[in-house]
């Protein structure tokens, strides 16, 4: 008996748009149209509760769409070609092919053209340039709604005090306001990530809001503060490697400005006396070492009541005898310090004692709190860049 025929599947109808639902056995979540790239970051948002973000580069265009419904015009920048093909198709022959621009290429190397509001699910490796990109612009956006991975999106709300308060949050927050506006699940994501993410809003500040001191200054700076953030200021501004920086931008900008400097040797033993403040400042998490040395080998020294039970280790070979451990003595430093040194470690101390600010942490510091700190150093010849 002939085996009867299994109708075939109408190839041509199952593959008329990309765009329509699969059907079948096994294929209600599978879209086979990209192979998406997750090393740059693409991420489909698929949930269409959150739809109303735009990630960089507009994907397929599920989220282009939607903004094309309530914009004038809408710009997208897409750093892969299928994307971007893909994106000028869906809305080829509508009345939306009129309002959407598309420009291939880097979204940090491409020169944006003027508009007034970004929107972005942002590939989470350009997520500081992309931020810092948009403060800087003459004409910054009127707001900006960013996604991002959640941690990154805490540490540019966080305020002092909190946890993941760091360089990041001042800096931005020199610039802009930021509000949390909602977390965003990995399952609404295709293929999903890793992590969790955030949606933030940016809104910049301008005219007499917007703050005006030397970015680089302040950004090396705060590098500074918040190396190690539990750290008090004097602790880390009194570290020798800090200080040997600061002696040397001193030393260009006394030359820069006709200012005479004593480049003599400090006299022996006076250079000494405070070489380890910082070291003396222990941070409030570092952890405490044993209160008493151990002794070599794990063993217990012979004290003198048991000289005589031992006289036969005289004739041991020295290398047999136990002997107290004894720490190695500490290498001196090969680098002498000059009177500039000491000069630009005094500058800062009195700034710092000024200020109130010396036993205070980068943690406990606001914006206003930094923007003081960097003009005293500044008035004092300080400089960090």
């Amino acid at each position: 008996m002939g085996k009867a025929k299994t109708p075939r599947k109408n190839v041509a109808a199952s593959a008329a748009s990309p765009y329509s639902r699969p059907t079948g056995k096994g294929s209600a979540a599978k879209n086979n149209v990209f192979k998406f790239n997750t090393n740059v970051g693409q991420h489909i948002l698929k949930n269409p509760g959150v739809a109303d973000v735009l990630e960089i580069g507009p994907g397929t265009g599920n989220i282009t769409t939607r903004i094309l419904e309530k914009a004038r015009k809408c710009i997208a920048i897409e750093l892969d070609p299928r994307m971007a093909a893909e994106v000028t198709k869906r809305v080829q022959g509508t009345p939306q092919q009129k309002k959407l621009e598309v420009l291939l290429g880097d979204a940090i190397k491409t020169e944006f053209p003027p508009f007034d509001v970004c929107i972005s699910n942002t590939p989470y490796q350009i997520s500081s340039p992309l931020v810092f990109k948009l403060l800087s612009m003459p004409n910054p956006p009127r707001t900006a709604v960013l996604m991002f991975q959640k941690e990154f999106a805490q540490r540019l709300v966080a305020r002092p005090g909190d946890t993941l308060y760091c360089r990041l949050s001042v800096n931005a927050q020199f610039f802009a306001r930021i509000t949390h506006v909602l977390k965003v699940g990995k399952a609404n994501f295709k293929p999903p990530p890793q992590v969790e993410s955030a949606v933030v809003r940016i809104t910049p500040k301008t005219g007499s809001e917007k703050p005006k001191f030397n970015f680089a200054e302040m950004d090396g700076m705060l590098r500074i503060s918040f190396t190690r953030k539990n750290r008090t200021l004097r602790a880390s501004f009194v570290s020798k490697e800090v200080l040997a920086m600061l002696a040397r931008n001193y030393r260009v900008y006394a030359s820069m400005n006709g200012i005479a400097v004593d480049d003599s040797l400090v006299e022996d033993g006076a250079a000494d006396d405070d070489d380890d403040d910082a070291d003396m400042d222990m941070d409030d998490d570092a952890a405490e070492g044993p209160a008493d040395e151990e002794e070599f080998g794990g063993m217990d020294v012979d004290d003198g009541d048991n000289a005589a039970a031992n006289d036969d280790d005289d004739d041991l070979p020295t290398f047999f005898k136990e002997k107290p451990y004894v720490p190695p003595p500490k290498t001196p430093s090969k680098r002498k310090r000059t009177k500039v040194d000491e000069l630009v470690r005094t500058k800062v101390l009195r700034v710092l004692e000024q200020l109130e600010m010396a036993d205070r942490r980068s943690r406990q510091c606001d914006e206003t709190d930094f923007l003081k700190l960097l003009d005293a150093m500044n008035s004092e010849g300080i400089h960090f860049s």
